[in-house]
């Protein structure tokens, strides 16, 4: 499979996938654990793998988010517990979803995306994605259910960069492509659904611009790949993201 034709069949099993875990009840019970509420964990725990920042860096990782939420789950929550440890935690709370999900699927299938995976991060200059930075730090996991679920939020978390430089290549305003990535989203990433931002064609014009430059970012990223091993990202998505629907635990 060529680049550009993986790039866009990944785009939403990974965007899915790599999120899933965020608000899983497992993730709640390790939240509780951990002494604080899913949301904090899910802003210490995502925003943590870069280390104890500060809250611009944070704002700046997380572009399209209301910086009133990142005050929420960054600034304050980090009065509650150390963002390093609970990214950690985070990361393993990720892996115990992996285990309770993917059991039925082919070990064979899981290692090849993993591998193809880590081939994408491993030649991904760093300083570009910062987010993808962080979690470069984490030993990837030769048990091929944990490093493909860690491929898939490094992927996730890649194109997730990749489309901050193609907004703002593009001139568009972050809150108006918050908008447009769906109402849903909005009110998700802390803004008041029922205060939109005005939305104009030019806007929505510039957004399928945005959208078109991720695409071929992802896809230059994907260069690094052959063929064979782009297909194995995009069949192994796919697998993933059916296997949400029926989930099997891993036997161990």
């Amino acid at each position: 499979m060529n680049a550009h034709a993986a790039a866009q069949n990944l785009a939403d099993p990974i965007q899915t996938l790599g999120m899933k875990f965020y608000f899983d009840d497992l993730t709640r019970r390790s939240a509780h654990e951990n002494h604080v509420n899913v949301v904090e964990f899910y802003g210490l725990g995502r925003a943590g793998v870069m280390g104890d920042v500060d809250t611009q860096t944070v704002i700046d990782a997380f572009t399209f988010f209301d910086p009133s939420l990142i005050d929420y789950f960054w600034t304050q929550a980090k009065e509650k517990a150390d963002p390093v440890a609970m990214a950690s935690a985070h990361v393993q709370a990720a892996y115990a979803f992996a285990d309770a999900t993917f059991g039925a699927l082919d070990v064979a299938l899981l290692a090849a995306f993993s591998a193809a995976a880590r081939a994408v991060a491993d030649a991904q200059p760093r300083g570009v994605c910062a987010l993808v930075d962080g979690y470069r730090q984490y030993p990837w996991p030769s048990d091929p259910v944990h490093g493909a679920y860690l491929g898939a939020i490094v992927l996730r978390e890649l194109r997730g960069g990749l489309h901050i430089l193609a907004v703002n290549e593009v001139g568009l305003d972050v809150v108006a492509a918050c908008y447009l990535q769906g109402p849903e989203v909005f009110a998700l990433h802390g803004y008041q659904p029922d205060a939109p931002p005005e939305v104009s064609d030019e806007q929505r014009a510039l957004k399928t611009r945005a959208e078109e430059s991720t695409d071929q970012l992802v896809a230059d990223a994907l260069r690094a790949l052959s063929d064979e091993q782009r297909t194995a990202l995009v069949e192994g998505a796919r697998a993933m993201f059916a296997a949400l629907d029926d989930p099997v635990p891993v036997a161990r």
